[in-house]
């Protein structure tokens, strides 16, 4: 037909956020189809959305929480020993090697990829587990790893020039 859409468009029908996330998801030699309706949409199956609403959920809990975060770095984390809460870890402690990585080789998608499956990981493990328990030492270390969890994913979406809300 000819017609054709600019970026100023697209981020006029969705967001900044959503263009930026959406078009660094993908390497740059793949032909893409931007999809508005899935941009615009508040669900999980929007990555960019899915995404931020682990940090504001994480943001929440700390709010209820209603401490100092600061005071969580010397918390003692042998008490998490749940599948979920291991493998959140884990996957936190592969941030500064894939961080690396994706920047050694120009590849922001890298990072897009990263931040989807911390945050499937963290729903996982908030599904799995309840944070705000009454047993001190349990729930100084799950909100240890939450706010860790936070700082990565706040980290990560900086990297992309993403806000990371701490309200949705």
């Amino acid at each position: 037909a000819g017609s054709y859409v600019t970026l100023r468009d697209l981020i006029d029908w969705t967001s900044k956020d959503a263009v930026r996330f959406f078009l660094l998801s993908r390497k740059p030699d793949t032909e893409y189809t931007f999809d508005v309706d899935l941009a615009v949409a508040q669900n999980n199956d929007n990555p960019v959305y899915y995404v931020q609403y682990a940090h504001a959920r994480i943001c929440s809990v700390l709010a209820a929480w209603g401490g100092d975060v600061a005071s969580l770095q010397d918390v003692d984390l042998s008490a998490l020993q749940s599948p979920q809460a291991q493998a959140l870890m884990l996957l936190l402690a592969k941030y500064p090697e894939m961080l690396t990585a994706a920047a050694n080789d120009e590849a922001p998608h890298d990072v897009t990829f990263y931040l989807r499956e911390l945050a499937a990981c963290y729903h996982s493990y908030y599904d799995a587990e309840r944070i705000l328990v009454d047993e001190e030492a349990l729930k100084l270390a799950r909100l240890a790893l939450v706010a860790a969890t936070a700082q990565v994913l706040h980290n990560g979406l900086a990297v992309l020039g993403v806000s990371a809300p701490q309200k949705m």
